[in-house]
């Protein structure tokens, strides 16, 4: 006699989430601890110029909630399913961060230079997923931290942390017009130059920490 079963690989993404929690592990601890380490890679205050100057180019409107919602699904997708996704399109983390890397690259230049290398067309639906959640968000040096992560803390206090994060990223974006105000046209300007170079630089170091053993 056969006996129903449920298969693991047969149940929705949200079930096999749940599946893998496990809630007796909750650590304030670990939360406090993950959180503050996710709000220093993710950056939010220090990509407020990029952010600005985003907002700029694509008519002055960006999707506060659909950016927050969309890097946040890629954090928790790639808590949970990161190798394996990458493993499905033959790439490894290195790979993905030297990607992501050059993006970087050429957002900061912009800054620096007040050159549009960036092109847009006004979509702000378009803009607020790339590069707005992936990669000045959610990035490859984001998405690798928490990959990271997973070999010292419980997967339900990364998770617990991601969505408190998200709120941070939620609540920046909402205020991007009140800090555009406050900074003025003169003191935005020295900021963004500023952060910049941060992202040039930031940019650089992540393609040499994972760029050595990929060309051959």
């Amino acid at each position: 006699m056969n006996l129903p079963y449920h298969r693991f690989d047969q149940k929705p993404i949200f079930a096999k989430i749940l599946y893998m929690l496990n809630f007796s592990e909750i650590s304030f601890k670990q939360i406090l601890t993950i959180t503050f380490t996710l709000f220093a890679v993710i950056d939010m205050l220090g990509s407020v110029p990029v952010l600005v100057s985003l907002k700029e180019k694509i008519g002055g409107n960006i999707r506060s909630t659909q950016a927050t919602f969309v890097s946040g699904a890629l954090m928790i997708i790639f808590l949970f399913f990161g190798q394996q996704f990458l493993n499905i399109l033959s790439l490894d983390v290195k790979s993905f961060a030297v990607a992501g890397s050059i993006v970087i690259f050429i957002l900061g230049l912009e800054m620096v230079l007040g050159i549009e290398f960036f092109k847009t067309d006004k979509n702000t639906q378009g803009s607020s997923v790339v590069p707005i959640a992936f990669p000045i968000i959610a990035g490859s040096g984001t998405l690798t931290t928490i990959m990271s992560l997973k070999a010292n803390y419980a997967d339900i206090n990364i998770l617990i942390s991601i969505l408190i994060n998200c709120i941070v990223i939620y609540l920046v974006l909402k205020s991007l017009s009140w800090i555009e105000k406050a900074l003025g046209p003169s003191g935005l300007m020295v900021v963004r130059k500023f952060f910049g170079v941060v992202l040039l630089a930031i940019a650089v170091k992540i393609f040499a920490t994972n760029a050595n053993g990929l060309i051959k």
